[in-house]
């Protein structure tokens, strides 16, 4: 019969206590790599991705040099709602799906981190509650402010939460909602917009001309000669093509393209530009006089163009390819907007095409009734009989002065959201309220353009309503930031207001 003593019971207990914790500790370690929770190393920082970023730019994972690149399991079934649509955002969710393939290939570890080319890794990361919150005070405290566990958006945050908890490396969430961004910052997670396509903010803050010192002599040599050679020195920030005031003194002054052979040059630019049988357009202001220049410049392929509401950007840029399609420089003219977001269906409207894309283009029609419709002729008599004759010509002739026109496909109203995989030779196309594109939208549009065509992009930063984009990062910024200083692009800012003072005013002030 043996016997054990008292401490010797103790001990054996405190023993098997102590080993039952070392493999709990143990197996929760090796969940929390099963779950992609724990980093390769603890090195670098971890990017928590959010789905906007993937859809915003599906080459962002290659984007982030040594670092971690987390992917929540939830984002992918994100990405699975939208691969289907034959859209913008249905092509990037399936680019974000063939890429992720070709990183993760046929590894069946893809919560380990598979290296990439930058010397970082992108790696899968799973949020399950009913491990998670056994083993984690801080999400235990972060369910407590969100608690609704099914929501994406939680579960997204849950999941940096715990990265957070179990990385001694930085952790941050990327994301360009702002209202993930809220709910990110309320509970203290370190949360960044995506940076890598955003401007830099002098860009879109000042709209104001540059100017460029030079003595008497040089401007009166510019006004009699149409041009002025200046040393780089004095013009080091201007780029080519770019316009800027020719400054002597506070009063003389001269606008200025500078050209491809680092010369300036004078303003080519017609007195009106003539719209037969319609009213005759006059720039009103220094600004619309370096848009028209910009637009009739054969040499110049891409405009682009900032202005508030009213400056006349839209007006000016349908007026100059009106001009340009009669005067058989182009074949036709192609006007489109976006329906705020290009990959956004407009089906649930009655009617065509047309029809739908009506409530949307809304403007460009009042720019066609202005500039086609005939001007009234103040000699035409008493005003009854006026309108007489006004009844009659209506019966005979089309309601419309520029209906025939877009019969015969000379002026054509394009839907953004078919744009993708056309080529569009020989046309005069503007673009307005381009930034409300994301910059892969707009690259969709600038690659669309062939041989003999021209883009002309105008909008106002300041007036975003696309939830993903913001004044620094839309598709009009962009595009002028990226192509800024080749020879076949130029860009203009609209800083006076046209339309009325009261409409000033409000721009200004409101």
């Amino acid at each position: 019969m043996s016997s054990t003593t008292p401490s010797s019971t103790v001990s054996k207990k405190g023993a098997r206590v102590t080993k039952a914790k070392k493999a709990s500790v143990k197996g929760t370690t090796k969940r929390l790599q099963e779950f992609g929770i724990k980093a390769p190393n603890q090195t670098a920082k971890n990017f928590v991705l959010d789905t906007n970023v993937l859809l915003h730019d599906p080459g962002c994972l290659g984007r982030f040099a040594d670092n971690h690149v987390c992917i929540p399991s939830d984002v992918l079934s994100e990405l699975d709602k939208f691969k289907n649509e034959q859209s913008e955002r249905g092509a990037n969710a399936r680019r974000v799906h063939r890429r992720l393939t070709e990183i993760f290939g046929t590894s069946m570890e893809v919560t380990q981190g598979v290296e990439t080319e930058g010397g970082g890794t992108v790696r899968m990361v799973i949020y399950d509650p009913s491990f998670c919150m056994e083993n984690s005070e801080m999400l235990a405290q972060f369910l407590r402010v969100f608690p609704d566990k099914e929501l994406v958006d939680h579960r997204i945050l849950a999941a940096t939460v715990l990265l957070s908890e179990h990385n001694s490396s930085p952790v941050v969430l990327v994301t360009k909602d702002l209202n993930m961004q809220l709910k990110a910052r309320a509970v203290n997670i370190n949360c960044q917009d995506y940076l890598n396509d955003k401007v830099d903010a002098s860009e879109v803050s000042n709209y104001d001309m540059r100017c460029v010192e030079v003595d008497a002599a040089e401007l009166q040599r510019f006004a009699s000669a149409g041009h002025l050679e200046i040393e780089h020195e004095r013009r080091v920030d201007v780029v080519l093509n770019q316009y800027v005031l020719l400054q002597a003194g506070e009063k003389q002054t001269m606008p200025a393209r500078l050209d491809a052979e680092g010369v300036f040059v004078r303003l080519q630019i017609p007195e009106v530009l003539r719209i037969p049988d319609g009213h005759h357009l006059k720039p009103l202001n220094l600004g619309q006089k370096c848009l028209i220049d910009a637009l009739l410049n054969p040499d110049i392929s891409l405009v682009t163009c900032y202005g508030q509401a009213g400056t006349g950007k839209t007006l000016v840029a349908v007026a100059a390819g009106l001009s340009e399609m009669f005067n058989r420089e182009y074949n036709g003219v192609t006007i489109s907007r976006p329906v705020v977001a290009m990959g956004d269906s407009i089906g649930f409207l009655p009617g065509d095409l047309e029809d739908k894309m009506r409530p949307w283009l809304q403007p460009i029609y009042d720019a066609l009734e202005l500039l086609m419709s005939p001007p009234a002729n103040p000699h035409q008599g008493p005003r009854r009989k006026q309108a007489k004759k006004e009844a009659a010509n209506k019966q005979t002739t089309s309601s419309k002065p520029w209906e025939a026109l877009v019969e015969q496909g000379m002026i054509e109203i394009e839907a953004l959201c078919y744009i993708r995989g056309r080529s569009i030779p020989n046309r005069f196309f503007v673009l307005d309220e381009a930034q409300q594109l994301t910059p892969l939208e707009a690259k969709t549009i600038v690659t669309r353009m062939s041989r003999g065509s021209k883009l002309i992009m105008v909008g106002d930063p300041a007036q975003i309503d696309n939830p993903y984009v913001d004044s620094r990062s839309n598709g009009l910024v962009y595009t002028r930031n990226r192509l800024k200083g080749q020879p076949f692009t130029a860009h203009v800012s609209l800083s006076r207001g046209e339309r009325s003072p009261l409409a000033e005013a409000g721009a200004q002030l409101m």
